[in-house]
């Protein structure tokens, strides 16, 4: 079983990677929202503040590095990188799922990324589903301890499992564990999709349960029915995920019903953010920070010059969105009107 954990994220890596994993037909809706240009912003774009705290870590613009990899020598190379352009640009970074490593311990050594990052917000991170299949507190803090983790993300991916030949896919009473989970850890405990979003109802049972923050995660990005399709060894398999393509909450449409469902939970936007704006759009629409995945994994692949220019620009394009739209930090930029598909119709978070 450790193996086969191991070799699955192996596969992940290089067909998203190598092949088209995208949705065809949905995107993030993103595109639909503008921030009103101001011709006299009255700011210096040197004064424009992009700092900002989540979960009690100071970031110097609002961004994670998505959760993505780990359990094998390739992912622990992209890790070491991941993690020392979090820490140079000082913002985030979870770890792909710890279950690899908790099934098989000589595989730890590929999520540990502490000493390469000693200052930045570091997330632990476990399928959900698996405190269905005998995962506890004890597991969980274990991994947590293991990668000297702030926080615990538990992953929600039951389209994903249901695509895989070997998907974990009993998710009955789930939501009970979860909450046992945030009762037991003493570190924040993160919800994330994996890329179909979160709706209004499951924001509400998970805020419920008690978890200290959200991630939307939602349609538009990367789709891992693509990706399981790839994965797949039987024509019946591959027809089964190719209906799945386009399916999933845009990211935008999550944000705000999610938002809207827990006003006063911290809110991570992902799911199809390619630049600078989508983040900036991402936080009037209710985010405190947004994370991106796919993107810098294709350049921490390339090379580590490659994740710092990545992150540079990512952070110049938030900024300069923020000076001409004349928000002069973050608070005033969560509290900014987007206008939405070219009408004059204003909408945000609140």
């Amino acid at each position: 079983m450790p193996q086969l954990t191991a070799s699955r994220k192996d596969d992940h890596i290089q067909i998203t990677l190598r092949e088209d994993i995208t949705f065809d037909q949905v995107t993030t809706e993103l595109e639909n929202y503008h921030f009103e240009h101001q011709a006299l912003p009255e700011l210096d774009l040197a004064a424009i503040s992009t700092r900002t705290l989540f979960l009690d870590k100071e970031l110097a613009f609002p961004l994670l590095i998505s959760s993505m990899t780990g359990g094998s020598p390739v992912a622990a190379q992209l890790n070491q990188r991941l993690a020392e352009a979090a820490q140079s640009a000082q913002i985030g970074m979870g770890l792909g799922s710890l279950r690899a490593a908790l099934e098989d311990p000589t595989l730890a050594w590929t999520y540990q990324v502490r000493h390469y990052a000693p200052d930045i917000l570091l997330l632990a991170n476990l399928g959900a589903i698996q405190l269905n299949y005998g995962y506890g507190p004890e597991e969980c803090q274990r991994a947590v301890e293991m990668v000297e983790a702030d926080g615990l993300i538990l992953h929600l991916n039951p389209l994903q499992e249901a695509l895989q030949p070997e998907g974990d896919t009993r998710f009955a009473g789930l939501l009970p564990r979860i909450e046992a989970i945030c009762r037991a850890l003493e570190v924040p405990v993160i919800i994330k999709e994996v890329g179909w979003g979160l709706s209004a109802a499951s924001a509400r049972q998970l805020r419920d349960a008690g978890v200290a923050a959200l991630d939307v995660a939602g349609a538009g990005g990367t789709s891992w029915s693509q990706v399981e399709l790839y994965r797949s060894q039987t024509a019946v398999q591959r027809e089964v995920a190719a209906a799945f393509r386009n399916w999933g909450i845009p990211t935008a449409t999550s944000l705000k019903l999610v938002r809207q469902a827990a006003p006063q939970l911290p809110l991570i936007a992902s799911g199809g953010l390619r630049d600078g704006i989508a983040l900036a759009k991402s936080l009037a629409l209710g985010a405190d920070v947004g994370a991106i995945a796919t993107p810098l994994l294709h350049a921490a692949f390339e090379s580590p010059e490659t994740l710092h220019n990545a992150l540079v620009v990512l952070r110049r394009q938030f900024k300069i969105a923020m000076f001409a739209a004349g928000l002069p930090d973050i608070a005033a930029l969560r509290k900014a009107k987007l206008i939405f598909n070219g009408t004059e119709r204003l909408a945000s978070s609140g």
